[in-house]
């Protein structure tokens, strides 16, 4: 046999034993779920502490069959005030589970944000810890999220230890 087909012989089986595989798993699409909404933060701008208004949103996906209740998650917020702006985007692990109507759950993410204030930039690593319900709608696949995070950064010869709860609308798939 050639190499040719032996290439070719190797693609359709595996083609075709991914179908049943797809059918066993949920399909390609892992689930997953889209969050979106409203953040408020009690921030450390280098050494004085500040409230800040801004928005908060994640992607989630549930890739693991095995461990069902393990996902990971992507997460950018923005933060603003009268001469500061900030954003943070943030990776990491989320473990959560299915109580009726209530899907409790912790997350650990690590990242990076990006601080302008009055013209000065920094972008300290940022170390975050927190947690959430999410309350299950009347709408099919829809939810309301509570979410409420401390978030670690070192810069400007200071250690800030920040806070946020953000609240808003997730789409489950």
């Amino acid at each position: 046999m050639s190499k040719t087909a032996a290439a070719v012989l190797g693609l359709l089986s595996l083609a075709f034993s991914s179908i049943p595989m797809s059918a066993q798993f949920g399909g390609l699409l892992p689930t997953g779920n889209v969050y979106a909404g409203v953040s408020y933060g009690q921030l450390t701008n280098v050494i004085n502490k500040q409230s800040y208004k801004g928005w908060n949103g994640s992607f989630e996906a549930l890739p693991f069959t095995r461990f069902p209740r393990m996902g990971l998650v992507i997460d950018g917020s923005g933060f603003y005030r009268e001469g500061v702006t900030q954003y943070n985007i943030l990776g990491g692990a989320r473990f959560s589970a299915n109580m009726d109507k209530w899907r409790p759950f912790i997350h650990v993410m690590g990242g990076i944000r990006y601080l302008d204030s009055s013209g000065f930039t920094y972008r300290p690593a940022v170390l975050d810890v927190g947690g959430g319900i999410d309350y299950k709608l009347w709408f099919k696949n829809f939810s309301w999220r509570f979410q409420g995070d401390y978030m670690h950064t070192h810069y400007a010869s200071a250690t800030q230890h920040d806070y946020r709860v953000s609240t808003g609308i997730v789409w489950r798939f």
